[in-house]
């Protein structure tokens, strides 16, 4: 099994979304910058986003040194909604005037018990991974609908669905997110619009790497036997905003390993 790393280099380009433009957010690592990687390869212009602009610019390095098309929009998701709208109206003046797909990855992941988390810990969560999507979502596909077409992805979680001992605030918020994928897609859907989520599993990226030994005691009993790679979730991610996931609408991709609904003993 090629390390993600590997997969990234190895990327074959690919015209399958050429003439397409794409903002993901939280792209300048981890899962995030897998799919703006994959997308570019397969021909998108995309704006990687995040807060830091050496991170960003690196990841936009690695797309056009080997042909694709990237631009860096800084700006911090959990500032206010006139930040977010910012970071929208950025996105589409680097993309000419027009985002066909809106990628919402960006989040933050506090995941102790509950009487821990502080009040900081807890708007910053709301702010990031609620209001953000939604704030941007209000921000560009209305567009999206007036042209007739556009692609959400939003990137949930396992967790969303089940029952842990932790991490209350966090994974209340990705099941916010599928909630809004479902009404999102009534909203916009019959006006071309998809609207779809990504739900990992435990996923092996940079934020976590010293958590190896537990994400690996985690899958160990899945069907994968081992984490996520952020690329796997890259390529669910580039089957839905192409033609092929034509008739996915409002559904939520389990790219887990098999951690969220099979039980091997």
């Amino acid at each position: 099994m090629k390390s993600n790393q590997e997969e990234l280099q190895a990327l074959v380009p690919d015209t399958r979304l050429a003439g397409k433009t794409a903002l993901v957010t939280g792209s300048t690592s981890g899962i995030g910058e897998a799919i703006a990687r994959v997308l570019a390869a397969s021909g998108a212009e995309v704006v990687v986003s995040g807060r830091s602009a050496d991170r960003a610019d690196a990841v936009v390095r690695a797309i056009t040194e080997v042909g694709g098309r990237a631009h860096a929009v800084v700006g911090d998701l959990g500032g206010s909604a006139s930040e977010v709208r910012r970071i929208a109206s950025a996105a589409e003046a680097a993309l000419g005037g027009r985002v066909d797909v809106l990628v919402n990855n960006a989040g933050i992941y506090p995941v102790g018990p509950t009487a821990d988390l502080t009040d900081a810990d807890l708007d910053a969560v709301l702010a990031t991974n609620i209001r953000a999507p939604h704030v941007l979502v209000a921000s560009l596909a209305p567009a999206m609908a007036e042209r007739g077409s556009g692609s959400i992805v939003n990137i949930g979680s396992w967790m969303a669905r089940v029952g842990v001992p932790f991490g209350a605030a966090y994974t209340a918020s990705k099941a916010a997110l599928e909630q809004m994928t479902r009404t999102w897609s009534a909203e916009f859907g019959p006006r071309g619009v998809g609207v779809t989520t990504v739900a990992p599993g435990a996923t092996s990226t940079p934020g976590n790497a010293e958590s190896a030994d537990v994400l690996a005691a985690m899958t160990a009993g899945t069907v994968a036997g081992r984490p996520v790679r952020p690329i796997d979730i890259a390529f669910a991610v580039r089957w839905l905003v192409s033609g092929e996931a034509a008739f996915v609408h409002g559904s939520t991709i389990d790219v887990d390993g098999g951690i969220a609904a099979v039980r091997l003993g």
